[in-house]
């Protein structure tokens, strides 16, 4: 399962859920690390990654533009790297399901 982590979230992050989640990057390993949410959006898309974030501005940006890509949204406040992990870990078939099923686009986890 390729996810993009999102630059709110650690970049240690990968090594934790390599076992789950093996084709992960984080927004860090890019190109240039200061990409802007349009350039990581299009990137995303381009590459076909589901987003991993905390920002609510790529869920405006599916609004806006429809998928792909597909986000998973943090919707718990900031956390530690390893609770992320533990959430993630948590509802991984939860995540897998919504990955395989084309008509979906976002999924909240809490």
């Amino acid at each position: 399962m390729k996810l993009l982590f999102d630059e709110n979230i650690s970049y240690r992050i990968i090594k934790l859920l390599l076992r789950y989640f093996p084709d992960s990057i984080h927004v860090s390993t890019l190109k240039d690390a200061r990409l802007t949410d349009l350039e990581i959006w299009q990137y995303a898309k381009d590459q076909q990654y589901c987003i991993v974030t905390y920002d609510e501005d790529f869920y405006e940006w599916q609004n806006l533009k429809g998928m792909p890509p597909k986000i998973i949204w943090l919707r718990f406040g900031n956390a530690k790297t390893k609770i992320i992990a533990e959430k993630l870990i948590k509802n991984v078939k939860q995540i897998q399901d919504f990955l395989n099923d084309e008509n979906l686009g976002l999924i909240e986890i809490h």
